[in-house]
C-alpha cells in the first residue's frame, strides 16, 4: 500500500505518519506539506531515514504537482488545511483557497488517477454549536459559524459530491479537539504552557466556560487508520474522546501541573462567533468498526504536559521559525 498524506508535517498528520510506519512495515508513505508556519518537518526527524518514507515540499493548490504525485498512489489521506479559527477571522480567503480549492485539486487528480480510496480529515466544527445537552451525530445538519469551519464544510461537501457523482471511494472523518505532542503552539494547551514558561499570563476568552471534547492525538490516528481500512465508501465517521471540559478546566489543569495559580489567568474579550459547546457521539465508528478511545483524559493530559515541558527547545525552535517567516512577509 502506498499512501499520499497531505499536511503530514503538521500536528496530527505527523503523528499519523509515525503511526502508519510503525504499524505497517510494508506500507510506503509520501508526505506532501507546504511547510507553512504550522508545518514543521522536524516533527518527523525520528523517521526521516525510514526507506518507506518520502517527503515532498509542496502545496495542494499546485495542480501539476498533485497530478504527478498521485499517479502511483493507492490512497490519499488529506490533513492539509489552514486550521486556526482566529486566523480565519482575520484572513478568510486563504482558508477557502487551501481548504476548498486545494481539496478539489486532490479530488480531481485522484479521480483521474483512479486511486482506491480518498479519506478527508475534517472537524466537528462543521456542525456548529451545541447547547448544554446533546451530541453531534453524522446526521447532524452542517451549520459552520466561522470562516474556518465553513471552508472545512465546503471541502466535505466536495468529497461527498465526488462519491455521489463519480462513484469515487471516499471516506470522511470529523474529530473533536486533538491534544498531544508536536502540536503547534498557537493551540490552547501548548500555547498556555509556552506562555507560563516565559512567566506570562494565559488569556482565557470570555468566561472560560466554552466546552470542548478532547481527543488524544494517537487515539485519533488509530481511528483514521481503522476508517481507512474498514470504512464503507461514502460514509462519514465521527471521532470523539468523550472528554468534555471547559476551557477554564483545561487552563486550571495546566496551571496546577506547572505550579501556578489562578493569578496567572487573564480574561480577555470573547472571540467573534465563538461556539459554546462541541460534543461528538462515537456510536457509529464504535458499533460498525469497533473503535473506541484507549487513552483516558487523565493519562493523555499528563503525557502531553510532560512532553512539552521536556521539549522546550522544540517549542522555541518552532516559535523562532514562525517569527522569521513573519519578518520575511513584511
Amino acid at each position: 500500500m502506498k499512501l499520499l498524506v497531505t499536511g503530514g508535517a503538521g500536528f496530527i498528520g505527523s503523528c499519523f505518519i509515525r503511526h502508519i510506519l510503525k504499524k505497517y512495515s510494508d506500507y510506503k508513505v509520501v508526505n506532501l506539506d507546504a511547510l507553512t508556519y504550522c508545518g514543521n518537518i522536524e516533527n518527523l526527524d525520528d523517521i526521516k531515514d525510514n526507506p518507506n518514507y518520502t517527503f515532498v515540499q509542496g502545496n495542494i493548490c499546485d495542480k501539476n504537482l498533485i497530478c504527478d504525485l498521485i499517479s502511483d498512489i493507492d490512497c490519499v489521506v488529506n490533513f492539509a488545511a489552514e486550521s486556526h479559527v482566529d486566523n480565519s477571522i482575520k484572513n478568510p480567503g486563504i482558508f477557502v483557497e487551501t481548504n476548498v480549492q486545494g481539496t478539489l485539486n486532490l479530488l480531481q487528480a485522484s479521480l483521474k488517477a483512479g486511486i482506491k480510496k480518498f479519506l478527508q480529515v475534517s472537524t466537528d466544527e462543521v456542525y456548529g454549536t451545541l447547547g448544554k445537552t446533546g451530541y453531534f451525530y453524522e446526521t447532524t445538519p452542517l451549520a459552520p459559524n466561522s470562516p474556518y469551519s465553513a471552508s472545512k464544510a465546503g471541502a466535505d461537501m466536495l468529497v461527498r459530491a465526488y462519491h455521489e457523482t463519480y462513484g469515487m471511494f471516499t471516506l470522511n472523518t470529523r474529530c473533536s479537539n486533538n491534544y498531544g505532542p508536536y502540536q503547534f503552539p498557537e493551540k490552547l494547551i501548548p500555547f498556555f504552557i509556552s506562555r507560563l514558561l516565559r512567566g506570562e499570563k494565559v488569556p482565557v476568552y470570555g468566561d472560560g466556560l466554552n466546552v470542548r471534547d478532547w481527543l488524544y492525538v494517537y487515539d485519533h490516528c488509530e481511528a483514521i487508520d481503522t476508517v481507512l481500512h474498514n470504512g464503507k465508501s461514502g460514509e462519514i465517521y465521527n471521532i470523539g474522546g468523550h472528554n468534555e471540559k471547559t476551557n477554564l478546566e483545561i487552563t486550571k489543569l495546566i496551571l496546577s501541573a506547572m505550579g501556578k495559580d489562578e493569578t496567572s489567568i487573564e480574561y480577555v474579550q470573547d472571540r467573534l462567533g465563538h461556539d459554546r459547546r462541541y460534543a461528538i457521539a462515537n456510536d457509529k465508528i464504535n458499533s460498525e468498526l469497533g473503535w473506541a478511545p484507549s487513552i483516558t483524559f487523565e493519562e493523555g493530559i499528563k503525557l502531553t504536559i510532560e512532553w512539552y515541558l521536556n521539549n522546550q527547545e522544540w517549542m522555541k525552535s518552532v516559535q523562532n521559525k514562525t517569527l522569521d517567516m513573519a519578518r520575511n512577509l513584511v
